[in-house]
């Protein structure tokens, strides 16, 4: 089995030392992802949903480079540093994965990174890459 390392050129995956998303065999590990645009900035300053929307978009991108997509999530992690929001996040995580859940799991952590972040997700998925060319139709 031969393991994957994938970036985004985001600058905390050098300063840190990760990569943003690992496919070993059929499994897809993505790093915790926050609500930063690809410019760098926070979206939504003070919105938990908006900024959990899109981080769940840069899982998603990150799960594309990887060869797999939400729907191929198994589960989630969310960190919220107000655990007493966990509805807004609920309902985002809902928005996305509702037709497909995952297991998933909700903590409140006392901060992330960056204050102004309030929510992070982790995803892992699983999802075999397809041997050979498609069937041809019969």
């Amino acid at each position: 089995m031969s393991i994957e390392r994938f970036s985004s050129g985001g600058p905390w995956e050098a300063r840190v030392g990760y990569s943003r998303a690992v496919r070993a065999g059929p499994h897809v590990h993505v790093a915790g992802c926050t609500g930063v645009d690809a410019a760098g900035g926070l979206v939504g300053p003070g919105d938990l949903r908006a900024q959990l929307r899109q981080a769940i978009a840069n899982a998603e991108r990150a799960l594309a480079m990887a060869g797999a997509a939400l729907e191929d999530v198994v589960r989630t992690r969310i960190y919220v540093t107000d655990i007493a929001r966990w509805e807004e996040a609920a309902d985002a995580h809902a928005e996305a994965f509702g037709a497909h859940p995952p297991a998933a799991a909700m903590l409140g952590v006392s901060a992330l990174i960056d204050p102004a972040m309030l929510v992070e997700i982790e995803v892992e998925a699983w999802s075999p890459r397809k041997v050979g060319p498609p069937s041809a139709p019969p």
